[in-house]
């Protein structure tokens, strides 16, 4: 993390954390945008009312580290340390948790964290204690939200359908399936009782599928846990041919390690079923995309790369098996050198991305803007200009980051949600918010006057200050500083907007609530996790402890 651990908050691209938090209509996907940022926003609203917002950033990201490391240890078995921390190290320093770390996604790495666990857990999901042991483990991946579930959930199915036997191999199926689903219902129910429906765009799917980042190939690049679609969250120097081909050798051997144990096969073909939806975009996108049109729901497949995640728990097993066996056979250099390998194989994921990911500070303006905004009683909605999501700051040294006045202020903001990939021209994914759609002709064709504003429920235009030009003709200019400015429109009209009805998404909050308590509080139960169902890989009349 190095520099991320100064004060301040870290942004880039999706990864926005703000100071000082609301609970707000956002926050729980009410507004009727896309609730991708439910429920994780909501845990990090909850904690920054005991610790600072920052401080609380800091330990989500060490936690991911923590968690990772730990979990993927303890599928090793073996009763060696340094095998378990070549497996940990492997899981925790790889070129996806680089390239994921990098697009600010830490709500899906949360869940890929605990993903190990999920695992182990689904394979004793028939089990007594199986379906509690199972949603502990998705907890991490619950907070998460629908990319960390979508992710978990699939490798979960697969390894309880994979292990299981007989009539039990349905009953733990079924159990998975209500595990997930029962997880998912703060995300879930607003997105079905979204007023604008589920969004669809299968055209988006060549703008999101896995892409090479290494000399192998789309396929090759997969196989080697990177692929990510956005060629500007590729570590520094990561993909060179040398070093490339080192990892990718690292990563076969310990795939012929994990074959030769034997045991959890329900892990192997999680890691392949990933695999194959990873590398579906690329190879099969044409199918994808009718499967989107077939149901919107499918869309979460078209980031393909997300689900490799189950193959880095085979890849990490692997490679501590190898250590442990090389352990057996008096090779005592290859344990240590398998812990080190990742290190020195992509080094630039040190001190923050090699710098890519500091700490910075809001500006003064934001903290000056957001006490204007929210000390108004008048009702209205605010509109940032320009007109784009994502945003290069100044004061972030010009890294991208979605726009974080959504939830800096506290009152409903309408942003360009719009995204482009990759310098293609117009939009790979349209607007999905209903008010950014119906104000997207007026804002792109030029600032809208103040009376188009006052119709469509607009108080306040925040902008960048660095040109006069984003100030609406007829607005009254409230604050200028070095890096925003806000114009108020005074005889707003209110404006009735289709939103997501209250009682159903509080009735999935409570339910969420139930099993999770069901699954920690219940009795005679542990919050430890047994190693694939509490049976030993090479003795199975002995019971793991």
């Amino acid at each position: 993390m190095g520099p991320g651990l100064a004060p301040g908050f870290v942004l880039s691209y999706d990864m926005v954390f703000v100071p000082g938090p609301a609970f707000t209509r956002l926050t729980f996907g009410l507004t009727g945008t896309v609730p991708r940022h439910v429920p994780s926003d909501a845990v990090v609203t909850a904690l920054a009312a005991v610790v600072p917002a920052d401080v609380v950033q800091k330990l989500v990201l060490l936690a991911v580290f923590v968690m990772a490391c730990t979990a993927a240890a303890s599928l090793v078995p073996s009763r060696r340390l340094v095998p378990r921390l070549a497996a940990g190290v492997c899981y925790a320093w790889n070129p996806f948790v680089a390239e994921r770390l990098l697009l600010g996604q830490w709500a899906l790495l949360l869940g890929y964290a605990a993903l190990p666990w999920v695992m182990a857990a689904a394979a004793g999901t028939d089990r007594p204690g199986g379906a509690r042991r199972l949603v502990r483990a998705l907890i991490p991946a619950a907070i998460g939200g629908f990319a960390a579930l979508t992710v978990s959930g699939i490798a979960a199915l697969t390894v309880a359908v994979v292990t299981g036997t007989g009539a039990g191999r349905a009953r733990a199926g079924g159990r998975v399936v209500a595990a997930v689903g029962g997880l998912s219902l703060p995300w879930l129910v607003p997105g079905l009782l979204r007023p604008a429906g589920i969004p669809e765009d299968g055209a988006a799917v060549g703008a999101f599928a896995a892409r090479a980042d290494t000399p192998f190939g789309t396929l090759g690049s997969l196989l080697s846990l990177g692929g990510v679609w956005n060629g500007e969250t590729v570590p520094a120097g990561y993909g060179a041919p040398v070093t490339a081909a080192v990892w990718l050798l690292v990563v076969v051997v310990a795939l012929a390690a994990y074959a030769r144990t034997g045991w959890g096969t329900g892990l192997g073909a999680a890691g392949a079923a990933g695999f194959a939806v990873a590398a579906s975009g690329a190879v099969a996108g044409g199918a994808l995309e009718g499967l989107i049109g077939l149901w919107a729901g499918f869309a979460v497949l078209r980031d393909g790369q997300q689900y490799v995640a189950p193959l880095a728990v085979v890849v990490a097993v692997g490679l501590g098996t190898a250590a442990d066996r090389a352990a057996d056979a008096r090779l005592p250099l290859v344990a240590p050198a398998a812990v080190l390998a990742p290190l020195f194989l992509l080094p630039t994921l040190a001190w923050g991305a090699a710098g890519e990911l500091r700490a910075v500070r809001y500006p003064a303006d934001w903290a000056r803007a957001r006490q204007i905004i929210d000390s108004d009683r008048a009702s209205g909605d605010v509109l940032v200009l320009p007109w784009a999501a994502y945003r290069s700051y100044p004061w972030n040294h010009g890294r991208r980051v979605l726009d974080p006045l959504p939830r800096y202020l506290h009152r409903r903001v309408i942003v360009n949600d719009a995204v482009a990939v990759g310098g293609v021209s117009g939009a790979a994914v349209a607007a999905e918010d209903p008010r950014a759609v119906r104000l997207n002709r007026a804002v792109a064709a030029g600032v809208p006057p103040a009376s188009t504003l006052r119709d469509a429920g607009v108080r306040y235009v925040v902008a960048d200050a660095e040109t006069t030009a984003n100030r609406p003709p007829g607005a009254v200019e409230v604050l200028r500083g070095p890096d925003l400015a806000v114009y108020r429109i005074d005889g707003v009209r209110p404006v009735r907007e289709r939103t997501v009805p209250v009682v159903p998404v509080v009735a999935a909050w409570t339910a969420v609530c139930l099993l999770v308590s069901w699954s920690i509080l219940a009795p005679r139960t542990t919050v430890g996790l047994p190693l694939l169902g509490g049976i030993h890989p090479r003795n199975p009349r002995r019971r793991v402890t």
